[in-house]
């Protein structure tokens, strides 16, 4: 028996791009009861909505992956809404998940959180030793009160809530929509459509392709998240990610390879990159979870790849945020 296999376990945004990897792998994990919380049923930045929802449903573990999410081009344009959203669905998520006597909650929160000066690898000691990088600020710094809160609740309260960091996640069920999506899927879905016919053309990738992410896939976050809840019972912050630091040149040399594209690459320096360089340290998840990335970064571009073009029709192709929307959840880091 695991542990999961034994408790009642709430997902908000098990319906997103992180939350589908979750559900997975509590499924596999023979867990006997999940709920998905949706946002068309449940407003998390409401705090009715909040309290209902823990009134309708009784759960050991809250697994808290629900938020307003999207790439650097978004965070500028919107970031009243990405501070506000994330914000109010961290803090009245986890204290009503404490108020109904929940056993345990865990968070994802996001790796931009990390200040913009940090020595890298970074590691979860110089979290709070800085400011994080401007564009993405008001999200990450809302997601960073995650961890504020999970000490603030521990201490007074006793109860505990562990927030994990993952890298830039990518892989099947991601928002694939090219003006709001991560650099990877934006990528998946400009060279899958370049290939689609016999003229494959050119692809137009953002930056100079010198800029550098520590991409995780989907899947093995979700198995970082679901065996940090497992292990902590007080709060703790730790990195979810490979410790590798790829580039965005080295991404589109090898989907240009996965994909079979012939056409012309051109980058386009006028377009945001966001932050030079990012790695993390993972050691605190080896040492203390017995955990590591296993897709390594090809695997995981054939999979994203191979789900993409099996399921374009259905698979988030647009993303649009109108004003006073309530998100549907979601997470991976919000900029490129």
């Amino acid at each position: 028996m695991s542990y999961w296999s034994e408790r009642r376990v709430m997902v908000t945004g098990g319906a997103g791009f992180l939350g589908s990897h979750v559900v997975e792998a509590l499924e596999a994990e023979r867990c006997p009861e999940i709920v998905i919380v949706r946002s068309r049923d449940y407003d998390l930045t409401r705090e009715s909505d909040v309290e209902r929802l823990f009134e309708d449903v009784e759960v050991d573990v809250v697994v808290h992956l629900a938020g307003l999410v999207g790439g650097i081009a978004s965070n500028i344009e919107r970031p009243a809404d990405f501070f506000y959203q994330n914000l109010m669905m961290g803090v009245l998520t986890m204290e009503h998940a404490r108020r109904a006597g929940v056993e345990k909650f865990v968070a994802a929160g996001a790796g931009c959180g990390y200040p913009v000066e940090a020595p890298l690898p970074q590691t979860e000691a110089d979290f709070w030793n800085g400011f994080p990088q401007p564009e993405s600020a008001p999200y990450s710094l809302a997601k960073r009160m995650l961890h504020v809160q999970s000490m603030a609740m521990w201490t007074q309260y006793r109860f505990p809530a562990v927030v994990t960091v993952p890298g830039n996640i990518y892989g099947p069920y991601d928002n694939f929509d090219l003006e709001h999506a991560h650099v990877v899927p934006a990528l998946v879905r400009k060279f899958v459509e370049a290939t689609s016919s016999d003229e494959h053309g050119e692809v137009v990738v953002w930056g100079t392709g010198r800029q550098t992410r520590d991409i995780v896939y989907g899947g093995d976050v979700a198995r970082g998240i679901l065996r940090a809840g497992e292990v902590y019972a007080e709060p703790q912050l730790v990195n979810l990610s490979t410790g590798r630091e790829t580039s965005v040149r080295e991404i589109v040399e090898t989907l240009a390879e996965l994909t079979g594209f012939r056409g012309r690459i051109v980058w386009d320096t006028d377009r945001p990159e966001g932050q030079v360089r990012r790695v993390f340290d993972v050691s605190k998840a080896a040492r203390e979870l017995d955990f590591r990335c296993a897709t390594s970064l090809r695997e995981g571009l054939r999979r994203t790849v191979d789900w993409y073009r099996a399921h374009r029709d259905e698979a988030r192709n647009v993303m649009t945020f109108p004003s006073g929307a309530r998100a549907d959840a979601q997470t991976a880091l919000s900029e490129s």
